[in-house]
């Protein structure tokens, strides 16, 4: 591939608010020779920019997602219900970071969770920091993550286990500020080769649009809806519209609601590893409210996930379950 003629055509050919200079073929070999560490550090940097400078049109970015989910390791699917994928490259900034919380909620209820992301917060609170302080540690091997699915119900990833070669792409984001198209393309990882349930978020509800159109066109299973501070756990205060997709078809769960006072003042001030753990674990015990929003969305992958025959009865086992497992 000739790469100066690939960026060329990022900057130069535009669509609107889209690329137009790389279709599905092109998109996800270019994709390749990055995964693969098949360009030199210039034209690599050079890309980066490029592909951050704009959106990618829904062919470039299928195309970069083939050719990740052909680098991905993969891990077996064993049950007929789907495993929940959560992916955590935001962390904590100035709202509580729920990513946590929401995997142990599911783990209660004896649903899989595999969490994937970074070790580092970027400045930011990052998921690894809390599970730390949870006495959570995250896996450094397929084995290990096999292994503590099966036991526990939980694992925690970093990316390097899953996908080597895209966490070094993300490395470059302390040297270049670009986070891009790596970053993006990270929260797609499905490591169950479609059989997991993917939780897909984006920043703004601009950008949920493209996100939902991305995963119908790709046939995937996954939760879309708006996340909190690049994180995929729905706003605790107002929760927003959450849409199933699935072989094609999308489902709305819930629709957007209004603004609420849902969880207690002290949740807000809750932005370190330790606070936001110990808000955690009082929680899980019943001595602090839980969110709605994020019940909600833990009732929201019941379902998606196979738990439940139907949305209604995976809102009437969260509204059982988690109180007498809180309680336990």
């Amino acid at each position: 591939m000739n790469y100066a003629q690939a960026i060329r055509s990022i900057i130069g050919e535009q669509d609107g608010d889209a690329v137009a200079g790389l279709n599905a073929d092109e998109a996800g070999r270019l994709f390749a020779a990055m995964l693969d560490g098949g360009l030199p550090e210039l034209e690599l940097g050079a890309l980066l920019v490029a592909l951050g400078a704009r959106p990618l049109s829904q062919q470039a970015m299928l195309g970069f997602d083939a050719a990740l989910a052909e680098r991905v390791l993969s891990l077996p699917c064993e049950t007929e219900q789907r495993p929940v994928v959560i992916p955590s490259y935001g962390g904590a900034l100035k709202q509580t970071n729920f990513t946590p919380l929401l995997a142990l909620l599911l783990q209660r209820l004896h649903v899989p969770v595999l969490v994937h992301g970074t070790l580092e917060g970027h400045g930011r609170v990052a998921s690894a920091y809390i599970f730390r302080e949870l006495g959570i540690l995250p896996c450094t091997t397929l084995s290990q993550t096999r292994g503590a699915l099966e036991q526990d119900k939980l694992a925690f990833v970093p990316t390097g286990v899953l996908a080597p070669g895209l966490a070094q792409l993300l490395s470059l984001r302390g040297r270049t500020g670009i986070a891009g198209v790596p970053l993006a393309m990270a929260g797609l990882i499905d490591p169950f080769n479609g059989a997991g349930l993917r939780l897909a978020a984006a920043d703004t509800g601009a950008r949920v649009q493209p996100l939902r159109d991305l995963l119908l066109a790709a046939g995937a299973t996954a939760l879309v809806s708006r996340g909190t501070e690049g994180e995929v756990f729905v706003n605790p205060h107002r929760r927003p519209r959450i849409e199933l997709v699935c072989d094609g078809v999308g489902s709305v769960l819930f629709e957007q609601e209004h603004a609420h006072d849902d969880i207690p003042e002290a949740a807000e001030a809750a932005i370190d590893p330790r606070a936001i753990a110990g808000l955690i674990r009082r929680m899980l015990s019943g001595a602090a409210k839980l969110p709605l929003p994020i019940v909600n969305q833990v009732a929201c992958c019941l379902y998606a996930a196979g738990h439940a025959a139907d949305l209604n009865e995976a809102k009437a086992i969260v509204a059982v379950d988690i109180r007498g497992l809180a309680a336990a």
